[in-house]
C-alpha cells in the first residue's frame, strides 16, 4: 500500500532528497509538499548572481511545474504550515489545507537574524534569504542611491557585490577586525578586502551598528562610534537561525535546531528533519554540501535502507565574479599544528595549509584555487601527507611532475587519484562517483548531458574543468571535449589554428593562405573568405589590401539591405550628439530623395530607410557636405557609443560621460572587429546609457571610471562583467582600446565579445588589461597603428568613384558593354 509522505518546505535539501528517493523507490509514496514561498524549488545558492544581474529567476529553477506533475507530487505553493498534530498525524497550513501523513519531513530551513536595533523595522531594511528579499533589493536599487550591508560574511559580501553591480554605492559594516573571519585567516581576508575595494565596495571593519535612522523609510545607519552613513537600503546579513518553532510547538526535541539522529529521525519515529532547521550531533549546517549529504541518507532511510549521516566537513567559495576564494576545515592556530604558506604578491596568490600529525586539517586559498578539491579530498579522508610535505603547497600538478620527471601531471591521473566521494561540484554537492555512475549508466558523452543528468557545473560553472576531467577519465578515447570545429568545409583547420598559422608563416593574402594551408577548394566559400579577410586586415593593417568581395553585401555596399531590396543609411553621430545644422541636412536629404521612413535608433542615431541602391552615392555626398561620415551600422566593427548627458547637465552626473563617449567614438571609429561592437558611457551609477548590457561599457563613479565588458542585449541577454576601475579619462580610454585590440587579435570571426570572454575566461582578460601595464600598452599601440589605415570614410570613397559599378543598375552596365 502506498504510504503518505508529507514534506514541510521546498528548498534545496528536500528537493535533492526527493530526487534520490524517486530514483531509489519510485511509487513508494504519495508525496505532498507545503511550500511557504509562492513558487517552485529554486537554487538558493544562485540568488547572488540574480542580484548582480548575471542570472535571472528562470535560470535558477531546479524543479519546474512539469517535474512535480511528472512525478505525481502535490505542491501547495504559498502555504505556510502552522500546526503539526502528531496524534492525528496531520499537518495544517495557514490557508486551511490539511494533509495526513505516514511519514513527515520537516525542512523549514532557517530565518535571517535581524539586529534588535532602533529602526530595524523601517521600510528599506531587508534581509537576504530568499527570492522575495532579492526582489525588494532590486526594486530599491532601480532608484540608485546608497546601500549599507550589515555583515561581512559570505552572504553579506555577495549582496554588496550584487548591489554595486546594480549601480548602488555600497558600504559593508562588519563587527569583527577582518571580513569572513569564520572562513578566512587575516591574510586571505586582507586580499579579499583589497579586491572588493577595487570594485568600489567600501569595507568598514570593527563597525558596531547602533541604530537605523529614518522617519518614513531608511535614511541612514548610525554606528556606535558616532559615525553616520547615509543609506537608501540596509541589508541585514548577520547570520541565520534554524526555523524550529513549528517542531518545538509540536513537542519534538529542539535545541538550536530540530534534533535528529544519524538517520535524520527526530524524537518522533514518524518525523524526520532535514536541511538548515536540523541539528545533528550538536551541529546545524548552513552550506549546501552537508545538506545534500544528509538528504541522501534520508532518502535511503525512507526507501528502507540503513544509511547513516556522520556529519560533514565543509568548504566555502565566494560568488563574486573575478574573485577566486577557497576555504575548508580548521585553520586557527593551536598546539601541535604547523602551517605551510605560499605568497605570490605579483599574481595576487595566497595559499595556506594547516597540518596536524602530518594530515591537512585546514586550507585557505586566494587567487589560485585550482587545487582546492585535491586538498579538500585529502582533508576529508585524513590522508598522511608526510611524503608530500616539501612540495605539498605547490599543488597536485607538481607532485605528478616530480614523480614522472616529464612535466605537470596530466588531468586524467590527477582526477583518478580522487576518491569516489570527493566533491567535484560544491554548489550542487555532486561527487566524482555520482558523475562517473551517471556517465556509465546513461551513456553520457557531452558536458551538456552530464549537467542535465547530475547538475554538476550547472550553477556557477567554476568546476567545469574538473567535470570535464572526470568525463575524460571515464570515457577514455570516446571523449572528444575539444574537437576543433573547422572554419568551413574547405579546410579541417579551426579559426584559432588559421590565425596562428597566418602569423607564423607570414601569409599576407587569401590565395597565399589557401595554398599554404592546403584549402580543399580553389577560391574558398562564403564562410571562410570573410573570416580570412578579417584575419589578414587585423594582422597586416599596413600591408594587406581589404578584399571587399570577401565581405558580406552590407559591408560591400556600406548600407543595410532591407526586405524590399532598398537600403538604410545611418550617419554617424558622435556620442549620440547632433545639431540643428546636421538635422536640417538630414531633412533636406529625406525630401530630395523621397526617403519613406526616418527612425531614431536605439544607439542614439537617425536611420534613413527605403533608399534605392543607385541613390546611395548621391545620398552620401549630400550627407558628407554636412560633415557626416558612415555610421557603419552594417559593420563588423564599432557601431555606436551611447551616452547620457553626464555631469554637463545631469544633477547626478559624476563625470563628463558625453565628452568621453565622443572621444572614444572619434578615436575608435573605422576599426574592423570580429563581430559588431557597441559601447556606452553612463555618467553615474544610475546607468542611463545602459552600459551594463553593452560589449564594452563605462559607468562614471565618484572615484573615476568603472569599466564593464561582455554584455549582450540581443538574441541573448547578459549583464556585463566588471573589468576594473580607473581614475582618469585617459586611463579609461587606454583600457577600453586595449581590451578592444585584445578582442580583435584573439577572437574568432563572428564571435561576439561575450562569447569570446566565456571561452577564454574573465581572469585571463583582467590579468592582461588591468594587471599587466606592458601588455596593455602593446595592445593600445597596435590599435593606434591600425587606425592610421582604418579611419577612412567609406562613403566619401564611394562618392569619389570607388567601386562605382556596385551602384549602377544591371541594365545600364549591359548597355555600356554593348
Amino acid at each position: 500500500m502506498t504510504q503518505k509522505l508529507v514534506i514541510i518546505g521546498n528548498g534545496m535539501a528536500p528537493g535533492r532528497m526527493l530526487e534520490e528517493l524517486l530514483e531509489k523507490a519510485p511509487g513508494l509514496y504519495d508525496i505532498t509538499i507545503f511550500n511557504a514561498e509562492p513558487r517552485v524549488n529554486y537554487d538558493r545558492i544562485m540568488l547572488s548572481p540574480v542580484l548582480s544581474g548575471e542570472k535571472d529567476y528562470a535560470d535558477i529553477i531546479i524543479h519546474d511545474e512539469g517535474w512535480y506533475a511528472y512525478h505525481g507530487i502535490t505542491l501547495h505553493k504559498g502555504a505556510r504550515v502552522t500546526r503539526i498534530d502528531r496524534a492525528a498525524r496531520t499537518v495544517t497550513a495557514a490557508n486551511g489545507v490539511t494533509a495526513a501523513y505516514d511519514k513527515l519531513v520537516i525542512a523549514t530551513g532557517s530565518a535571517p537574524i535581524i539586529l534588535p536595533v532602533p529602526g530595524a523595522d523601517l521600510p528599506g531594511v531587508v534581509a537576504y534569504r530568499d527570492l522575495d528579499d532579492v526582489s525588494r533589493m532590486l526594486e530599491i536599487a532601480k532608484q540608485g542611491g546608497r546601500a549599507v550591508v550589515i555583515g561581512g560574511g559570505l552572504l553579506g559580501l555577495e549582496a554588496a557585490y550584487g548591489l554595486r553591480r546594480r549601480g548602488m554605492a555600497v558600504n559593508v559594516l562588519h563587527l569583527m577586525p577582518t571580513i569572513m573571519e569564520r572562513q578566512l585567516d587575516p591574510a586571505a581576508a586582507y586580499l579579499l578586502e583589497k579586491a572588493l575595494t577595487e570594485r568600489d565596495i567600501s569595507i568598514l571593519t570593527q563597525a558596531n551598528t547602533k541604530a537605523i535612522l529614518g522617519q518614513e523609510k531608511v535614511e541612514g545607519v548610525a554606528l556606535a562610534d558616532g559615525r553616520v552613513l547615509p543609506a537608501d537600503l540596509v541589508v541585514m546579513a548577520v547570520g541565520i537561525r534554524p526555523s524550529a518553532r513549528l517542531a518545538k510547538e509540536a513537542g519534538l526535541t529542539v535545541n538550536r535546531g530540530v534534533v535528529v539522529d544519524d538517520g535524520m529521525r527526530t524524537s518522533d519515529p514518524a518525523i524526520f528533519a532535514l536541511g538548515e532547521c536540523a541539528e545533528h550531533r550538536g551541529q546545524c549546517y548552513g552550506l549546501v554540501a552537508p545538506l545534500y549529504e544528509s538528504a541522501k541518507v534520508l532518502a535511503d532511510r525512507l526507501s528502507g535502507g540503513q544509511g547513516e549521516y556522520q556529519g560533514s566537513v565543509t568548504s566555502t567559495k565566494l560568488k563574486v565574479t573575478g574573485v577566486n576564494l577557497f576555504s575548508a576545515g580548521d585553520f586557527a592556530d593551536g598546539p601541535g599544528r604547523e602551517e605551510v604558506v605560499l605568497r605570490d604578491a605579483a599574481a595576487g596568490v595566497y595559499k595556506r595549509l594547516v597540518l596536524k600529525e602530518n594530515r591537512i586539517i585546514g586550507a585557505v586559498m586566494y587567487g589560485d584555487v585550482a587545487d582546492g578539491p585535491w586538498y579538500f579530498d585529502m582533508l576529508k579522508r585524513g590522508l598522511d601527507v608526510s611524503h608530500l610535505r616539501d612540495t605539498l603547497i605547490f599543488g597536485q600538478a607538481v607532485q605528478g611532475a616530480l614523480a614522472g620527471g616529464c612535466g605537470a601531471q596530466a588531468p586524467g591521473p590527477a582526477v583518478a587519484a580522487l576518491a569516489d566521494d570527493a566533491e567535484i561540484c560544491g554548489c550542487n554537492g555532486i561527487s566524482k562517483g555520482r558523475i562517473v555512475a551517471a556517465i556509465t549508466a546513461k551513456g553520457l558523452t557531452t558536458l551538456a548531458e552530464v549537467r542535465a543528468h547530475t547538475k554538476a557545473s550547472a550553477s556557477c560553472g567554476s568546476c567545469t574543468g574538473l567535470v570535464e576531467q572526470v568525463m575524460a577519465l571515464t570515457l577514455g578515447e570516446a571523449y572528444r571535449p575539444a574537437e576543433v570545429e573547422a572554419v568551413c568545409g574547405c579546410t579541417d583547420l579551426g579559426h584559432d589554428d588559421v590565425r596562428r598559422l597566418i602569423r607564423a608563416k607570414g601569409l599576407k593574402s587569401i590565395p597565399e593562405v589557401m595554398q599554404e594551408l592546403e584549402w580543399r577548394t580553389s577560391c574558398g566559400c562564403a564562410k571562410c573568405r570573410p573570416a580570412l579577410n578579417y584575419y589578414l586586415v587585423c594582422e597586416y593593417p599596413d600591408d594587406y589590401a581589404d578584399d571587399y568581395q570577401s565581405r558580406f553585401v552590407n559591408e560591400r555596399l556600406h548600407a543595410n539591405i532591407q526586405k524590399d531590396g532598398t537600403y538604410s543609411v545611418v550617419p554617424r553621430m558622435w556620442g549620440g550628439v547632433t545639431s540643428a545644422h546636421e538635422l536640417r541636412a538630414i531633412a533636406d536629404v529625406v525630401d530630395k530623395f523621397a526617403i519613406p521612413m526616418v527612425k531614431v535608433t536605439g544607439g542614439q542615431r537617425i536611420d534613413l530607410l527605403g533608399i534605392v541602391k543607385e541613390d546611395l552615392p548621391a545620398v552620401w555626398a549630400d550627407l558628407g557636405k554636412a560633415g557626416f561620415v558612415s555610421g557603419q551600422a552594417y559593420a563588423k566593427g564599432l557601431r555606436t557609443v551611447k551616452t547620457c548627458v553626464g555631469s554637463q547637465w545631469c544633477r547626478f552626473g559624476t563625470q563628463d560621460s558625453t565628452g568621453l563617449g565622443i572621444r572614444l567614438e572619434k578615436f575608435m571609429w573605422g576599426s574592423w572587429t570580429p563581430a559588431k561592437v557597441k559601447l556606452a558611457v553612463s555618467g553615474c551609477p544610475r546607468n542611463c546609457a545602459e552600459s551594463t548590457c553593452k560589449d564594452i561599457g563605462i559607468i562614471c563613479v565618484e572615484s573615476g571610471y568603472e569599466i564593464h565588458f561582455a554584455g549582450a542585449a540581443g538574441l541573448e541577454i547578459k549583464g556585463t562583467e566588471i573589468l576594473g576601475t580607473v581614475k582618469t579619462e585617459d586611463e579609461a580610454l587606454e583600457h577600453v582600446v586595449a581590451l578592444t585590440q585584445m578582442y580583435r587579435e584573439q577572437a574568432r570571426y563572428l564571435e561576439r565579445i561575450y562569447k569570446w570572454v566565456k571561452r577564454i575566461g574573465t581572469d585571463t582578460i583582467r590579468a592582461q588589461i588591468m594587471d599587466d601595464a606592458e601588455k596593455r600598452q602593446g595592445y593600445f599601440e597596435r590599435f593606434v597603428f591600425s587606425q592610421a589605415f582604418a579611419q577612412v570614410d567609406p562613403w566619401s570613397e564611394r562618392v569619389s568613384g570607388k567601386d562605382k559599378q556596385e551602384f549602377k543598375p544591371m541594365a545600364v552596365i549591359a548597355e555600356a558593354a554593348e
